[in-house]
């Protein structure tokens, strides 16, 4: 079973960066592709980014041109660089996994993941 645990949340001002990190235990982190995901108040968790196994990447276009998903199977972690921050980023992120059999595949949905982190705060103000 993997074990994931997200760092790297907090304050920060809009047109700020931070950056995620997802950390993996369990096994092999290469076969799993990773997903980051948010939850705001009163809304529904929705797919910011993913990652699959080969590196392919997927934005939702909110995040396009300012959010950058990549992953080290070295260092069984996988990031979230996020800059120019806005306010309507502020959230709370997920990092999930879910084992692929599948080099290409990018995970789009919640329901999709096998394995989720506790999530960390990401605050944007104005």
């Amino acid at each position: 079973q993997v074990q994931l645990e997200e760092s790297g949340g907090g304050l920060v001002q809009a047109g700020g960066s931070l950056r995620l990190s997802c950390a993996a235990s369990g096994p092999t982190f290469s076969g799993y592709a990773m997903g980051w995901f948010r939850q705001a108040p009163g809304k529904e968790r929705d797919i910011v980014a993913a990652i699959s196994r080969n590196s392919k990447a997927y934005y939702v276009d909110s995040v396009k041109g300012r959010f950058i998903i990549s992953r080290d199977n070295t260092k069984n972690t996988a990031y979230l660089q996020m800059n120019n921050l806005k306010p309507e980023d502020t959230a709370v992120y997920y990092c999930a996994a879910v084992e692929s059999v599948g080099l290409y595949y990018t995970p789009l949905l919640p329901g999709a993941m096998e394995y989720w982190g506790q999530g960390t705060q990401v605050t944007v103000s104005s």
